[in-house]
Parts: structure tokens; C-alpha cells; sequence
């Protein structure tokens, strides 16, 4: 019998709601797309918000304009050098050039290019016989030229001679004999007319002969006495002269000369007959060959010399006359006017000397070219001459000292308050040899040279062992100045802004006119504690009271007499005043020396004092709460919140900061700019 199978239905089981069943291919790929969808998506989502963060935080933080996070920086202690850089070329100190005329012959070259010379060596030989023929000539010209200035030299001083001639004096003291009586003013004299003879009677002369047997026993200086026969007196009288000639008189014997001179008694006179008596050694006489006659002791004719009228006379037969006197004075026909002709034409003569002896000078130099010595020590950088042939045009010998250098620099005006000559130059060549020189000169004017003033500077540098040659290009550097333990902020954390009229009177800046901005009237209270000074013969007004007053001052006084011109005093807390008239009171804490009445003085501790009469100001921003320091700051300046501005005073700087003199205090925390995605910056 066979088994019967009965079919049996198979029973599906439904999936629950949220539960899928197997994925198809196509929902297999539609799910990759989604998922890769909802990545993308979750990516770009959170590079928004990051950047949204970003944004926030460091862009659009506390400053609604966008401009960044402020960025600040702390004011530290420490050294700032400023330093002069730059580059130029190197150059002898000393160089000469040799420059031969073209067309020449070099017979003898003595030095070729790198050779060292010494001053005075022989550089080469020229034919030099048509420079020799040019000195020859250019002598003769000279010597020619020279002996027409001579002769007019010597007729313009016989010209000058005659017009001294025609004042007609005395030669010597004595009294005037043989006076021409017929000279009158007005008369036309001729040269050689007689005017009168001088004679010196004071003293006479006797000469005297004696016998050659007596040689060597009269003597110069010997005391004599002379008699006169006719009156049977005698004189002493003085041995003036033995002249040892020969006279051989009748007698047959050898006579020699002897001299006497004797004062006149007044009563002698020329043509008396004497003799002298002379004793020798042993006191022996000795006698004359025989008498002679007296002579006076000077005697001069006077006559014209030059012809000319006559326009004085001072003539008188045996008038006593000094030397010098006048005696006649003519007048001057033609002398003066030939005189002046003669300069005239000796003017001309005397440039003709000097054309001649330039002449001379040039060919003597053009001669010593021809043999040429080297003007300084040193080595020869060029040598365009060669022996045997003609010199071409230009061609020349450079000798140049190299063992000492300069090199031109240029110094920014900025810089050349802190330069002085002596001071040390770092340089380096291109080769990477370093030297080291010292500012020899700096020029008193400055040049213009880019849109900046510099004054130009010569450094010298030692090169003994010549390793530095000419037209090296070096650079160089030194430093001009430095502060050492000084305050420092970065160059961004200073600028420079524009002071309204406001700002100004509010911190007390004078304007050009020596008063305060608009808004003061010259009368302000001043803060508790403020120090103030009363200027010399001044007068100001203190807060009455004792406790106002400073010790050994009067209420209510205020004159100068408070404390002593010039000293400060103080106001208590809590008490109020009036300041000298026209004079701002700073703020607590602060003192100020009033100059003047009606100016301003300004406290330095605020700023420095080269804006005290300038619409500029020097400032940093500090961050902070602000302190006395503080100045109203201008929307213009785009200060950040939480910073209040202070005028500062600045120093020496380098490319990344800068020296604070006053203003601000080690420590404080000064704006630089705002971070951003391009750094930091001003806005």
C-alpha cells in the first residue's frame, strides 16, 4: 500500500513596523548617498560654528567695527642702541696724478703698473730739447721785462729825489756865511745857483806834518796843545787822525800827517795860524815841519739842485742854523706829473713781469715733466706710458698711498646729534674681510638725498697691509648712541596724534602766542595735594586759613614771600585755592614751576616739552583704570576700551623699539594693536 503526502501551505510571518526587511541594490546605493549627504553636511556645520567662534572671539569681541582683539604688551628695562648703516666705496687718502703732454717720446720708463714708489723717484725721461728751448725763452722774456721795471724804478726815484731837492735845507748846525743875497721869492733858479755855505765853527781843524822819524809815537787820541802865535795862547786840543803819508818837503826830509781837532771858544776862527805841540812817551817834545792854519770843522756850499721858482727864503749872513732847517723852498714845475707818468707806465711793466714769470713757471713745469718724479709715496694703480713710443693723449701715471683709506657715508639727521669725529666704524668688504675705521670729518650742512636730510662723513681706515683697494665697495655700521637700564615698548606702541584746541587747554598746552587754548580764563582750582610753585616778584592767591598755608606763611597772602620764590607749595586735602592768574594747576600729584604770568608751564612727567607749544602729541595707550597720567583721548585715535592715553617722552629707538624717557612706568601694560587674520596691526 503507498504512502499518500498531503501538500503543506507554508505560513509568511509579518516584519514588525520599524523593522526592514532585506535591502535591495537600489536602496543599498540611495542609502550610501544619504549617509554621504548627512557627513558633508555634519562638516560644514561645525567649519561654520568654529568659524562663527572664531569670528566672534577674536574679530567682532568687544569692538563692533570688526578691527580685532587688542593686543598689548608690557613696558620692561633693558639697553637700545642706535645704529648708523649704510655702504660706499674705498678711496686712497692720498693719490696724485702724472699727466705727460702728448706727442712726446718716451726714451726712459722707470715704473710699471704695481710698482711702489718712493717721493722724489724718477718716474721717466722725455726728450725734452723743445722744453729746454721754451725755458730758455721764457727767461730771456723775464730778464727783459724785469730791466724795464728797473728803469722805471730808478727814473721815478730820481724824480722823487728832485722833488725832495726842492726844499733846500741844512746839511748840518752851524751859522750860514757867503749867503747869496740875491735870491727873492718869485725868481726862477737854475741848477747849480748859489744859496749859501753852512759851516760848523763849534769845532776847529788843524792839520800838521811831522818827521817820519817819530813814527809810531803820536797816536789817535793823544792829548795835544795847540798855540796861536798872534794872540801867544794856546788850546787843548785831541790827535783825530794819523794818515801815514809821505811828503817830502824841500829839506829833503819824509814827513807824515797828523790831525788835530779843538773846541772853539768862540773867539777863533778859520784861516788863524797855529801849530800844536806833542811830547812822546818820555816826555819829549816833538815839533811840527812848520805852522798851518785853522780850519772849521764842517763846511758845506749849498746850491740848487733842481730848477724851480722860488717860494721862500730864509737866508742871513752868519745866522746860526740847525740840521734840517730851511733855508729856500722852490716850487715844483714838472716833478709830480712826471712821477705819476712814470707809475703809470711801471704799473703796465710790472704785469708784464708777472705774465713773464708765469710764463716761465709754466715751461720749467713743462720741463720737469719731461722728467718726472712721483709727488707722494705710494703705488702705482695705472701706468698708460710705454718706452720707446710717443704719448697718447690722456695717457698718465696714478700713484695712489693705499696704506690709509677713506670711505664717503652718509649720516640720517636723525643720528648726527649722537656723532662726533674719532668715533669707531665697523666695514666689511663683499669678500667677507672686516676693518675697522674712525669718522675723520663730518660736514656742518646736510644734503638732501632721497626725501631725507644727511650729512655727509669721511671715515679713514688703516691699510697697512694694502688688502683694501680703491673702489671696494663696503658696507659699514657703528653705533651712534646708546642707553643702558632704560624703559622699552615696541615701536608700534607709540604714535603720533593731532591735539584739538580742547585737549589742549585741558592739559595745559600754551599756544604759539604764549597763552592757553580757547575755554581758560586764566583761573583754576587746584586739585587736593597739588604742588605748585609761586614765580620770583609774582604774585598768586593760597587758600586762607592756616592748614592751607605753607610754614611761615600769611593767610591770605599768596605773594612771593609764602615760602621764598621758586619753592613749592603744597595745598592740603580737602582745601581749595586759586592759582596764579593765567596758569593751569596740574593734576594731584604733580608739581609745576610757574614761568610767568600768563604762560603755561607744562609738567614733563605728562609729556615731553617739545609739545608745549604743537598741535602734535607723542602718546601710548596704557591698559588699565586710567591715573593722573591720563589725557583725553580723541575718537581719531581709536583707542580700545579698558586704555586711557599718556603723553610720553621718547629716546633713542631701533628697527623694533623704542626708549621711553617719561611717561610711562616699568610695568605698565601699552597697546601694540589688534590681532586679526592678517596680525597685528594699526587701524
Amino acid at each position: 500500500m503507498s504512502d499518500t503526502q498531503t501538500p503543506v501551505v507554508e505560513q509568511k510571518t509579518q516584519p514588525p513596523m520599524n523593522q526592514k526587511g532585506p535591502a535591495t541594490h537600489e536602496q543599498k546605493q540611495k542609502r550610501r548617498k544619504l549617509i554621504r549627504r548627512v557627513i558633508a553636511l555634519t562638516v560644514a556645520v561645525a567649519i561654520v560654528g568654529g568659524s562663527t567662534f572664531l569670528l566672534k572671539k577674536y574679530v567682532f569681541t568687544g569692538n563692533e567695527d570688526g578691527i580685532g582683539e587688542p593686543i598689548h604688551t608690557t613696558v620692561y628695562r633693558s639697553s637700545i642702541m642706535s645704529k648708523v648703516e649704510g655702504s660706499g666705496t674705498a678711496q686712497s687718502k692720498n693719490s696724485a696724478t702724472v699727466s705727460p703732454e702728448a706727442g712726446y717720446q718716451v726714451l726712459e720708463l722707470f715704473v710699471s703698473e704695481g710698482d711702489f714708489v718712493e717721493e722724489g723717484q724718477l718716474l721717466y725721461n722725455l726728450d725734452d730739447s723743445t722744453a729746454q728751448e721754451g725755458v730758455l725763452t721764457a727767461q730771456n722774456n723775464l730778464l727783459k721785462a724785469q730791466e724795464t721795471v728797473d728803469d722805471y724804478n730808478r727814473e721815478i726815484a730820481k724824480l722823487r729825489e728832485n722833488v725832495a731837492n726842492l726844499t733846500i735845507t741844512a746839511p748840518h748846525a752851524g751859522k750860514l756865511i757867503d749867503v747869496n743875497n740875491d735870491i727873492k721869492v718869485g725868481d726862477d733858479l737854475g741848477v747849480g745857483t748859489a744859496v749859501a755855505t753852512v759851516v760848523n765853527d763849534t769845532k776847529l781843524r788843524l792839520h800838521l806834518y811831522y818827521s817820519w822819524t817819530y813814527e809810531g809815537m803820536v797816536s789817535v787820541g793823544q792829548q795835544a796843545r795847540i798855540t796861536l802865535p798872534a794872540s801867544m795862547s794856546d788850546y787843548p786840543a785831541t790827535v783825530e787822525q794819523v794818515n801815514y803819508v809821505k811828503r817830502v818837503v824841500p829839506e829833503g826830509s819824509v814827513m807824515f800827517e797828523v790831525v788835530f781837532v779843538m773846541d772853539n771858544p768862540g773867539t777863533l776862527t778859520e784861516g788863524m795860524t797855529a801849530s800844536a805841540a806833542l811830547t812822546d812817551g818820555e816826555g819829549n817834545p816833538i815839533y811840527p815841519y812848520q805852522s798851518s792854519t785853522l780850519e772849521y770843522f764842517e763846511t758845506t756850499k749849498v746850491a740848487v739842485k733842481v730848477a724851480g721858482p722860488v717860494q721862500s727864503v730864509n737866508l742871513m749872513n752868519y745866522a746860526d742854523v740847525t740840521a734840517g732847517q730851511l733855508l729856500v723852498q722852490l716850487g715844483d714845475k714838472d716833478a709830480s706829473a712826471d712821477i705819476a707818468s712814470k707809475q703809470n707806465s711801471l704799473r703796465e711793466a710790472q704785469k708784464s713781469v708777472d705774465s713773464a714769470r708765469e710764463a716761465l713757471e709754466d715751461a720749467q713745469k713743462k720741463l720737469d715733466n719731461f722728467h718726472a718724479v712721483a709727488p707722494i709715496s705710494g703705488q702705482v694703480l695705472s701706468c698708460g706710458l710705454v718706452q720707446g713710443e710717443e704719448i697718447s693723449s690722456g695717457a698718465s701715471i696714478y700713484i695712489a698711498d693705499t696704506s690709509t683709506m677713506l670711505v664717503n657715508i652718509n649720516i640720517d639727521e636723525r643720528n648726527i646729534g649722537y656723532v662726533s669725529k674719532g668715533m669707531m666704524v665697523d666695514l666689511q668688504d663683499r669678500s667677507g674681510n672686516y676693518y675697522m675705521g674712525t669718522i675723520e670729518q663730518i660736514a656742518l650742512t646736510a644734503k638732501a638725498e632721497e626725501g631725507v636730510a644727511v650729512f655727509p662723513a669721511t671715515v679713514e681706515v688703516a691699510n697697512p697691509d694694502g688688502m683694501l683697494m680703491t673702489n671696494t665697495y663696503m658696507s659699514y655700521s657703528f653705533v651712534a648712541s646708546q642707553s643702558d637700564d632704560c624703559l622699552v615698548v615696541p615701536v608700534q606702541a607709540v604714535m603720533n596724534v593731532t591735539l584739538t584746541a580742547e585737549q589742549k587747554d585741558a592739559m595745559g598746552i600754551t599756544d604759539d602766542n604764549g597763552g592757553t587754548g580757547d575755554g581758560m580764563d586764566g583761573t583754576m582750582t587746584p586739585v587736593d595735594g597739588d604742588m605748585l610753585v609761586i614765580p620770583e616778584g609774582e604774585d598768586g592767591t593760597l587758600p586762607e586759613g592756616d592748614d592751607a598755608l605753607p610754614e611761615g606763611g600769611d593767610a591770605g597772602n599768596g605773594e612771593a614771600g609764602l615760602t621764598g620764590a621758586g619753592e613749592p607749595a603744597v595745598l592740603p586735602e580737602g582745601e581749595e585755592g586759586i592759582a596764579v592768574d593765567d596758569n593751569v594747576v596740574p593734576r594731584m600729584g604733580s608739581m609745576v614751576i610757574v614761568e610767568s604770568v600768563g604762560g603755561v608751564s607744562f609738567d614733563s612727567s605728562r609729556g615731553p616739552s617739545a609739545f608745549k607749544n604743537s598741535d602734535t602729541a607723542t602718546v601710548c595707550f596704557v591698559m588699565g583704570e586710567p591715573d593722573e597720567r591720563a589725557i583725553p583721548a580723541d575718537v581719531s585715535w581709536n583707542m580700545p576700551e579698558g586704555y586711557f592715553a599718556v603723553l610720553v617722552e621718547t629716546g633713542l629707538s631701533d628697527e623694533s623699539n623704542v626708549e621711553i624717557k617719561s611717561g610711562l612706568n616699568e610695568g605698565d601694560e601699552v597697546f601694540t594693536g589688534y590681532l586679526t587674520n592678517s596680525g597685528s596691526r594699526w587701524d
